[in-house]
């Protein structure tokens, strides 16, 4: 005769393993707005640094291999859902500093299409980017940039 102990171990042990991962589960919260706000101001810093290399290289020495690698930064951030960034609940409040996002910009239409500009520029400025052309990285990165103006001045304000 088998002893008893293994058959009811494992239903046992199964039950402990569910109660342990819905209790870790109940324990994880929805981030607070002042967390949605601090990653999207960061990938913004990101952002503008990355900027500021292909800006500077265009200005200067042009540098293929920054350009690349700054590009790629770019495309891979305006690719990565940024729009995530902004739920419901984060137009006030402050991150790593006060939010500069007007309200506007949650129910206005119009931003997806800003949006989907954004990606497909810095998608493009990295393709440009690997051709190691500075005129037309100049014009490109022309492109880009005027997405993020166009943002900025109709759902940010101003410092």
């Amino acid at each position: 005769m088998k002893p008893l102990y293994p058959t009811l171990l494992t239903p046992l042990l199964a039950i402990g393993v569910l109660l342990a991962s819905s209790a870790a589960s109940a324990q994880q919260q929805a981030p607070k707005p002042e967390q949605f706000i601090k990653w999207r101001q960061s990938n913004y810093q990101v952002l503008a640094w990355n900027t500021g290399r292909i800006k500077a290289s265009l200005e200067g020495d042009f540098n293929k291999d920054d350009v690349i690698k700054a590009s790629t930064v770019i495309a891979s951030i305006a690719g990565s859902g940024l729009g995530a960034l902004y739920p419901a609940g984060t137009d006030t409040g402050s991150g790593w500093h006060d939010t500069r996002v007007k309200p506007e910009l949650f129910t206005d239409k119009h931003v997806a299409e800003l949006s989907g500009d954004f990606v497909r520029e810095a998608t493009e400025l990295s393709k440009v980017a690997a051709g190691g052309d500075p005129v037309a990285v100049k014009q490109q990165f022309g492109k880009l940039t005027k997405t993020c103006k166009a943002c900025h001045d109709d759902y940010r304000f101003k410092d």
